[in-house]
């Protein structure tokens, strides 16, 4: 843990008795177990939400496909068949 043996721990757990009091050391005991179950509940939380982002952008977006209507594919036709024919100018280039 933190690259902390048991040593260093007992020494540190002696120096915060010391400092802070054998009274309030569960307190703080509690309330920095509680902190850290939040931090770990919060950073869980954030790691399932970036997670479910990354598989909606790996799946393929389906598009619906066109309905086509037979009239839709009737209409088209019609129109080219009535359109008026445009008169196209053929321009002779000199030939070298």
């Amino acid at each position: 843990m933190f690259g902390i043996g048991m040593p260093e721990m007992i020494i540190i757990l002696v120096i915060a008795l010391i400092v802070i009091g054998p009274h309030k050391l569960p307190e703080l005991a509690k309330s920095l177990g509680k902190g850290l179950a939040e931090f770990k509940k919060a950073s869980e939380g954030f790691q399932r939400s970036v997670q479910e982002e990354a598989n909606k952008a790996e799946e393929p977006v389906k598009e619906p496909a066109p309905q086509v209507q037979a009239a839709s594919v009737a209409e088209p036709v019609a129109t080219q068949a009535t359109a008026e024919p445009q008169h196209v100018e053929k321009k002779e280039t000199p030939h070298a």
